[in-house]
């Protein structure tokens, strides 16, 4: 009996190995109920989650709108049944960190709504510019945060012809106008933008800004060149004693002493003369300034560092501020609306501040500006002066501004 007792139990081992290898190998294993086992591919390549101002969207139902004429936030709340306990909460959660009377008329806003069957916000958005928003969290205690948008950068190169003006020109481009006004910053003291010719070129690389694909403005200028007067102006930026300014081929600075004009932009009404017929009195006498056209309220800038000698009312030179520049040199403004914020007799200016803004005060038939530049106390041509650069970049500092000159002009001369 015992010889048989122990072939069973050898048959009984072998049964319970063979079930076992038929539920652990040869059968596939089945799906625990309830429970989805991705794919191999699902692993490797997760499903997309579109996001917005951080947050998931497909998780919220989404309410956009506009910011209404004389709409307050507050208003918008009660409208999503927000109640008067979140609404007081967000007013002191935004102190701080936003002024609620400076919500913009038109910028847009969004709800994010629970998918509940009585769904509530649990995050408002304000956009208070196209990178900067305020998020709202109601889902507790209310928070409000400041946030930015990620602001995405491409270098651009581009350039052309001019034909009519540099302005002109960036349109015809179908370019941000504000790369004119950039160039014409950087080239201020060493191109006369109101004598610029048919036929100058120019070219130049830069940054655009995005903001969800939107372009958000322009970044940095890489570089530039213009050929105007039959010459090759380059402009390097570099950085020199912490600050980065622009500097020619030669490594000299584009910043003069004195601005070549104190408008930005404009047309030249009338030149520096001796003889002149005057407009209103009818009589012929020496003009010894230049007149910019420009709109009422145009903003006018000292063209250099100097204190303000003159800032006053007289007869046909009209509302007038003078400045003192050094020993040598001093300007004056005629004919301006209103002086400029501070400027007063004995008060010193900074080149590019605002001394006042253009206007038609005094004997003048129209809103213009009436520029003169005195030369040891007497009058010349502003056209014509000639004044000397700024700190050029330094025996120190040139081997590291060769290396950058040399990147800059040869990305110019790719196109």
């Amino acid at each position: 009996m015992k010889f048989w007792h122990f072939i069973l139990a050898i048959i009984a081992v072998i049964g319970i190995i063979l079930v076992a290898a038929y539920f652990f190998i040869i059968k596939p294993a089945s799906e625990p109920e309830g429970i989805v086992i991705e794919n191999v591919d699902s692993l490797m390549n997760p499903p997309l989650i579109l996001k917005e101002y951080g947050l998931p969207v497909d998780s919220f139902n989404i309410i956009p709108g506009k910011i209404k004429r004389n709409q307050a936030l507050s208003d918008l709340f009660y409208d999503q049944n927000i109640s008067n306990q979140q609404v007081n909460e967000f007013i002191l959660a935004s102190k701080g960190i936003f002024d609620l009377r400076k919500i913009r008329y038109g910028n847009p806003f969004k709800f994010f709504c629970s998918r509940d069957s009585l769904p509530e916000v649990e995050y408002f958005v304000y956009e208070h510019t196209p990178v900067e928003y305020y998020l709202v969290d109601f889902r507790g205690p209310v928070h409000v945060f400041r946030q930015e948008k990620e602001i995405r950068t491409e270098t651009r190169e581009t350039g052309g012809l001019i034909n009519i003006s540099l302005w002109m020109s960036t349109k015809e481009l179908d370019l941000d106008p504000m790369l004119a006004i950039e160039l014409s910053e950087i080239y201020a003291w060493t191109i006369d933008f109101f004598a610029i010719q048919k036929g100058d070129s120019f070219k130049v690389i830069y940054d655009e800004l995005y903001v969800d694909t939107v372009y958000a403005g322009m970044g940095k200028i890489h570089g530039a060149w213009f050929h105007h007067d039959a010459k090759n102006l380059y402009a390097v930026p570099f950085v020199q004693d912490s600050v980065e300014s622009y500097f020619d081929q030669d490594g000299n600075s584009l910043r003069r002493a004195f601005l070549k004009a104190p408008l930005r932009y404009s047309r030249i009404a009338s030149r520096f003369s001796h003889s002149r017929m005057h407009p209103i009195l009818r009589i012929r006498r020496p003009h010894f300034g230049v007149d910019y056209a420009a709109p009422i309220g145009t903003p006018v800038h000292a063209i250099g560092d100097g204190r303000v000698i003159s800032a006053t009312s007289e007869n046909g030179s009209g509302r007038m501020v003078k400045i003192q520049h050094n020993s040598v040199y001093a300007t004056a403004y005629l004919h301006l609306s209103r002086f400029g914020d501070g400027i007063v007799p004995g008060v010193f200016v900074k080149q590019n501040d605002i001394v006042g803004y253009v206007g038609s005060s005094g004997l003048s038939t129209g809103p213009h500006l009436d520029f003169r530049f005195y030369m040891n106390g007497s009058p010349v041509d502003p056209l014509k002066v000639d004044a000397p650069p700024v700190e050029p970049v330094s025996e120190a500092n040139k081997g590291n501004f060769e290396k950058s000159k040399k990147v800059v002009l040869n990305l110019l001369d790719t196109f």
